[in-house]
């Protein structure tokens, strides 16, 4: 029974989303900053592994589940982010940077096998439209790397140009 303790501390646990999410920079002013930017992105990706997708639908999943989140989260003053909080963290976000953390902690806790197999795709709104070069309709291109075994995309990056995905390819193989 001892040997079996000392093997389980040996292994390495994942690290939980939080501490990921904890690397983000909060950008928000400090004055009546109430509530924890991991706290507020928590929720959004609990909304949206819910259904929940939008601004309204992730106020209407707060509402719904308040007790469940005040239990888990433990907010300061038992006090859950308002609509019009959650609308403004998320329009004032840097997806680049919540982007590469969030795909950062999929790393630990999606295991990827030696020779497993991934297809690797990419898609641009632009390429449907007509003159898609002009500045008036730039769009982002996404290349993403998905796992075939698991069904999961295991990492993306954008492409400012889509006839340069080459060095992001290589960058996420």
């Amino acid at each position: 029974m001892k040997k079996q303790n000392k093997k389980a501390k040996k292994q390495k646990l994942p690290k939980i989303l939080p501490e990921f999410l904890n690397q983000m920079t909060d950008f928000r002013r400090g004055q009546g900053k109430m509530h924890n930017l991991t706290h507020i992105l928590l929720i959004v990706i609990m909304s949206i592994m819910s259904g929940y997708i939008g601004q309204r639908p992730t106020a209407d999943f707060v509402k719904k589940n308040k007790l469940a989140l005040i239990k888990t989260l433990k907010p300061k003053n038992n006090k859950l982010p308002s609509y019009q909080t959650i609308a403004r963290v998320m329009q004032n976000l840097d997806y680049d940077k919540f982007t590469k953390v969030f795909f950062e902690w999929t790393k630990t806790v999606v295991p990827i096998k030696e020779k497993e197999w991934a297809s690797m795709d990419g898609k641009a709104i632009a390429g449907t439209l007509a003159n898609s070069g002009t500045p008036m309709q730039t769009f982002t291109n996404l290349v993403s790397l998905f796992s075939s075994k698991s069904k999961q995309v295991i990492t993306q990056g954008k492409v400012k140009n889509k006839t340069n995905e080459i060095p992001l390819v290589a960058e996420l193989i």
